[in-house]
């Protein structure tokens, strides 16, 4: 190989590797699975404590139990009271259409609405739609807030584990409840919260994420979904995931937009 082909060989090649990395550096990771893995940890950490609300009222069990509920067991003489609710070892479709098994453990130091209200949630052995639910979710009653309406401090630290075993994802939230319709009534089915805060978790992956609440998220006991509301998530050393729950209309539909390109998927 003569001098001028050897050097236009290199050239050549230089340029071709120069610009393979200028691709592989503009290329935007779109990868949208934090923004999957927190949707499925708030459906079911919601769940969890709807399921809670729909066993129990103020000094005993509501009339209105889902049918794939076994047994609940209230212990009022325990400090703090504890109400255990089993859905049984077999799963069975709820009137939302989730499938659950398992039991919840609730511990409770007064009535729902009593400012001060201490109430820990604790899945058992429990799935939902064959996904399994551990950890803890703590609310706490704060009173009213400036505009009359009751608002609860939540805690959630848990995992979420894959129907097949393949995978587990963690979800961490701190948030602020604020109970805007249905206080008055006595069923649960048209209590509405509206919820903000912030959390983070580790995705299915193994990467780490934040999230900041955009705006409102707006959960509907009567419906099984978050109906409406928007999240800012920050993968580890990655660009904005801008997640939307909907405008108010009762389904799983869930966006997700990153780098302008906007994905969908349904919730659980």
């Amino acid at each position: 190989m003569n001098k001028t082909h050897l050097f236009a060989y290199v050239t050549l090649a230089g340029l071709s590797l120069a610009a393979c990395r200028k691709e592989q550096e503009e290329s935007p990771n779109n990868d949208y699975t934090s923004a999957m893995d927190n949707s499925i940890g708030e459906a079911l950490f919601s769940d969890v404590l709807k399921q809670a609300d729909d066993a129990a009222k103020d000094g005993g069990l509501r009339a209105s139990l889902d049918g794939c509920v076994d047994t609940v067991i209230i212990d009022m003489n325990a400090m703090p009271h504890t109400m255990l609710i089993d859905f049984g070892s077999v799963n069975c479709t709820g009137t939302d259409g989730r499938t659950r098994r398992g039991s919840i453990m609730v511990t409770f130091t007064g009535g729902y609405r009593d400012a001060g209200t201490v109430i820990t949630i604790t899945p058992q052995n429990y799935y939902v739609n064959n996904y399994k639910v551990q950890g803890t979710k703590s609310v706490t009653n704060m009173g009213l807030n400036q505009d009359g309406h009751m608002y609860f401090n939540v805690s959630v630290a848990g995992t979420i584990t894959a129907p097949d075993n393949s995978w587990t994802s963690t979800h961490n939230a701190t948030r602020v409840r604020t109970w805007i319709a249905g206080e008055d009534t006595g069923t649960p089915f048209d209590d509405v919260y509206l919820i903000s805060g912030n959390g983070n978790g580790v995705n299915r992956n193994g990467i780490a994420y934040t999230l900041a609440i955009l705006q409102s998220l707006r959960i509907e006991i009567g419906c099984p979904w978050i109906v409406s509301g928007s999240v800012a998530i920050t993968p580890q050393d990655l660009a904005v995931r801008t997640v939307d729950f909907g405008n108010g209309s009762c389904d799983d539909d869930i966006s997700v937009t990153v780098n302008g390109n906007t994905y969908y998927f349904s919730g659980q």
